[in-house]
């Protein structure tokens, strides 16, 4: 796809045909962003300040959230309709933007307007790359009177992420929160213990949650849920129309329950 500039640079050459192909071909490749990439990307960006080496590259066809010191985060998402040859490109372009930070491993990802986890890929092969997960992304207007929970508490992207995983904070160790503009850490406490977290980003009038998680020994018991309603409730009070958020199989019943609906869903491709 041309720059603007190179498109006026070369405008004088195209019939109105053409031109009009043109465009129609640049407006599909954005129509194809889902719902919350704005977000996303923009959370990586925020939460590049966090982790030394961090940093948030723009390829022509991509973007990379590159995180030497935290390995979850190494992602590159689609900007356009991605086919084999471009998702390929893509892969060229960032290996060795990654190399070059240390990383061995990350993810591209590819956007498909499927919902259902089950549908055929669009995509059926990268060079370079091997097929991995996929996620379904999902979206809710906010509707009013939503209810915060007490026991839910800000705290920083580290602790939230501890709690959200294998690792229960004591109350007395969690820390303030981060401070960054729009980046919010939660952390559900459960008998003095945090034991589930979570993070969320809003960007203007949409809050994207993030990695929502319940140490397993506290499962079952609707903490996931109370804490999702809190994320929730707080956005909504802070303004946001809408929330968005990425689902395994496993989460997917919950967030069905609170009332988010999948619009579409990214297929995961891994270099290592």
């Amino acid at each position: 796809m041309g720059t603007p500039d190179q498109s006026r640079a070369t405008g004088s050459t195209l019939s109105a045909s053409v031109k009009s192909k043109e465009l129609y071909k640049e407006m599909s490749s954005y129509a194809t962003a889902l719902p919350g990439q704005d977000t996303l990307i923009a959370c990586w960006r925020s939460l590049a300040k966090l982790s030394p080496g961090a940093r948030v590259v723009k390829s022509t066809v991509a973007v990379a959230a590159v995180f030497p010191s935290w390995a979850p985060l190494n992602n590159a998402v689609m900007l356009p309709a991605a086919d084999g040859a471009l998702a390929a490109k893509a892969a060229s372009q960032l290996t060795p933007v990654f190399a070059d930070a240390g990383v061995d491993t990350w993810a591209l990802w590819l956007s498909s307007r499927a919902t259902d986890l089950d549908a055929p890929d669009e995509v059926q092969a990268v060079d370079g790359l091997t097929r991995d997960t996929t996620t379904l992304v999902m979206q809710k207007v906010l509707p009013h009177g939503l209810r915060r929970h007490a026991g839910v508490l800000r705290t920083s992207v580290a602790a939230a992420t501890r709690a959200a995983g294998d690792e229960p904070v004591a109350v007395a160790d969690l820390p303030e929160p981060d401070g960054l503009p729009g980046l919010d850490a939660w952390a559900l406490v459960y008998d003095r213990f945090a034991v589930a977290g979570a993070w969320s980003f809003l960007h203007g009038t949409e809050c994207g949650i993030y990695s929502l998680g319940t140490h397993p020994d506290w499962r079952r018991r609707g903490l996931a849920r109370t804490l999702m309603e809190h994320v929730l409730a707080d956005a909504q009070h802070r303004g946001a129309r809408t929330a968005t958020l990425q689902s395994t199989r496993m989460g997917q019943p919950l967030y069905e329950s609170l009332g988010l609906e999948p619009v579409g869903r990214y297929e995961e491709w891994i270099f290592q």
